[in-house]
């Protein structure tokens, strides 16, 4: 029974310890369920199989109780009818029979109890899958808000990056504004010194033209 020797390990196989070793738990579930979705297929099949060998076990056993019952019922009625050589027959037949029926009893045993561990596994791997498939859309979830998060990282990275970039223009527009503050202060300092008298003789050449010119209206009225 090969069959049973690998659904046990299928069985007691730590399907949780696959997936803490999986790179990627999505992929890796639906690997798995696509693997026990494929073992239920051959489990199905092979308890059938068993189940169907213990059926006919069955029968075949029945059969021989029956037959083992009728001869006896037939040494009985062989006895009523002071028939002992009769009765003789049906009893050996009965032995025989009796025999028989002791190998027919040991193999639907060991069928029953064949079948008895292919539908523990059946039912047994439809629970794991049924459960994984439940915690599939968990994990998916789980993987999701985590792509998320990392994709926030990378902004946020991004964000801090500029920040840096942002400072440093900000260092090189002050550096600017204080070589231009230092140009314009250079430019004034260059600049010729104020001639204080220019500007005193031009305010007083203005006061000579205007009297001259009143003194100028004042005779042109005094004419009048």
């Amino acid at each position: 029974m090969t069959i049973l020797t690998r659904f046990k390990d299928i069985m007691s196989s730590n399907i949780n310890a696959l997936l803490d070793k999986a790179e990627n738990p999505e992929k890796m579930i639906d690997q798995v369920l696509r693997n026990l979705n494929k073992d239920l297929g051959s489990v199905k099949a092979e308890t059938a199989s068993i189940m169907a060998q213990e059926q006919r076990a069955k029968r075949e056993l029945d059969e021989s109780i029956e037959e083992v019952a009728k001869m006896e019922k037939y040494a009985i009625k062989a006895l009523e009818a002071n028939n002992e050589d009769d009765a003789r027959k049906f009893l050996e037949r009965k032995s025989s029979l009796s025999k028989k029926q002791a190998e027919l009893q040991e193999s639907y045993n060991i069928s029953q109890s064949n079948a008895t561990k292919m539908r523990e596994m059946h039912d047994k791997l439809v629970s794991d899958i049924r459960e994984l498939e439940s915690r599939r859309t968990m994990i998916k979830g789980k993987m999701a808000v985590a792509k998320t998060q990392n994709r926030i990282n990378k902004i946020g990275s991004s964000v801090t990056s500029a920040n840096r970039s942002i400072s440093a223009f900000e260092r090189m527009e002050e550096k600017a504004n204080k070589a231009l503050d230092e140009a314009n202060a250079m430019a004034e300092l260059n600049k010729e010194p104020k001639d204080d008298i220019k500007d005193l003789l031009d305010k007083y050449d203005m006061d000579t033209d205007i009297d001259d010119e009143l003194n100028e209206l004042k005779k042109r009225l005094n004419k009048e």
